[in-house]
């Protein structure tokens, strides 16, 4: 429970981060903090990219395949649940760190499965870490940015996670033909190192700080900022603004779903649900969907799922640059209307060919990379400092029910022979409901994180 002493300091941080100017500080962070992001989003993908491999190598069947997918994203689920709570209890950056740690570490294991169980197995573990990593190192993010740059600032290192699941595709092209599927996941364990190196090189959030009473610390850490920004841009930084007040959050998990945290909460976690739902009902079985169903040869499956998370990277980055004038609600609404829009028109279509299905993913992951990204600003902006980490992990518990119902609905569609046409229809009506529970958002843009929570 934030002090009283707390209580009355938060204003006057709030203040002095609000005032900080753009600088070689932040960018600093927000590559360390990018570089752990990017790499949770190339483990993410890995099982994907092996998928089509395995199948054939492991002679795996739908039921087998689906769950080679799905447990990883089990693991993410409980890692968001764990993370959330340790990221308000012990901080952001620690939490993050040892996500990454255990991330690393399972991706290793994984390299050296002999088999499906125990590569399922490491792949729920190494879920854990990423579950729990992703959330809470967004709400670092939103809590060192400027309100009225926030969305801008948040998305732009939002597109490290695109880019991560592009490098995993872009890499995969060559290195699974030709060093095999072990490799990619040998690759995996490099941000072990980065994980090791993060509590000493980025400073932990002086509002996490001030929330947990540590007032002292607190007030060391951002003058410790203050003089760094203030040496990157070599003048004095202006006077602090208007105190934007304090908090009322007490830091229980039971606020989430009381009084006006309630719609937020419900709201927030079916837009995680849709979006991710959507987003891997496609991505998990892209590749496997080419090589089975279309009769293309590895190479090419991966280089039309790469084009995939390209068009996400660019999707994520036109969100980027208006998001902080139209306002997240109507990014919302449209993103998920345009997801909509491009599963709809290919179910009614008629999904024909490998290249045809191509070209509408990468419309559809224009749109829903979007709405991922959006979510990652639009989440931490709706709780107080002392339940940031668990309302934006919390949905990351939806997320997680997303990315795990989504591949297993179509493994059931096309296990049943249902085809093409009818998983990508069911795809469409659930981005439908997204852009509807879109419509009920609470809109954040250009209001501090107190105003918004006070």
């Amino acid at each position: 429970m934030t002090t009283l002493a707390g209580k009355q300091g938060l204003g006057s941080i709030a203040a002095r981060l609000e005032r900080l100017p753009q600088s070689r500080w932040h960018v600093k962070v927000r590559c360390l903090i990018g570089a752990v992001t990017f790499f949770e989003a190339f483990d993410q993908l890995l099982s994907a990219s092996a998928l089509p491999v395995l199948i054939r190598d492991w002679h795996l069947s739908t039921g087998q395949a689906t769950f080679a997918v799905t447990s990883a994203s089990i693991g993410m689920l409980l890692g968001a649940l764990v993370a959330g709570w340790l990221g308000d209890r012990i901080g952001r950056v620690r939490t993050v760190a040892l996500g990454v740690i255990v991330t690393g570490a399972a991706s290793l294991a994984v390299a050296f499965a002999p088999g499906i169980e125990l590569f399922s197995l490491f792949r729920f573990v190494q879920g854990l870490g990423i579950g729990g990593v992703v959330p809470v190192a967004a709400t670092y993010i939103n809590e060192i940015a400027r309100c009225d740059k926030r969305g801008r600032f948040v998305l732009l290192y939002e597109m490290v996670f695109p880019a991560g699941l592009a490098a995993a595709s872009l890499v995969a092209v060559w290195v699974v033909p030709n060093l095999g599927w072990r490799a990619m996941f040998v690759l995996g364990a490099l941000p072990v190192i980065i994980g090791a190196l993060l509590p000493r090189k980025v400073a932990e959030s002086p509002r996490w700080l001030l929330s947990q009473g540590r007032v002292d610390e607190a007030e060391r850490v951002i003058a410790r900022i203050e003089a760094e920004v203030e040496r990157s841009v070599g003048a004095p930084l202006p006077e602090p603004g208007a105190d934007p007040g304090a908090e009322t959050g007490r830091g229980r998990l039971r606020d989430l779903f009381t009084g006006r945290y309630l719609r937020r909460t419900v709201v927030l976690s079916g837009l995680w649900f849709v979006a991710y739902y959507v987003n891997h009902g496609v991505s998990a079985w892209l590749p496997s969907l080419y090589t089975k169903e279309f009769g293309l040869d590895l190479t090419t499956a991966l280089q039309y799922t790469l084009l995939s998370n390209i068009t996400g990277l660019v999707g994520t980055f036109a969100v980027a640059l208006v998001i902080d004038r139209i306002g997240r609600r109507p990014a919302l609404v449209a993103a998920l209307s345009g997801t909509a829009l491009a599963l709809g028109v290919l179910a009614l279509t008629g999904a024909t060919s490998g290249l045809k299905v191509a070209l509408f993913a990468s419309f559809t992951t224009l749109f829903v990379y979007a709405v991922n990204a959006g979510l990652y600003l639009y989440s931490p902006e709706l709780y107080p400092t002392a339940n940031r980490a668990r309302g934006a992990a919390f949905g990351g518990v939806w997320n997680r029910l997303g990315v795990i119902l989504g591949p297993v609905t179509v493994g059931a569609i096309l296990g049943a022979g249902g085809g093409l046409g009818l998983v990508f229809a069911q795809l469409a009506c659930v981005a439908v409901v997204g852009a509807v529970i879109a419509l009920f958002a609470v809109e954040t843009k250009g209001r501090t994180l107190e105003e918004l929570n006070a």
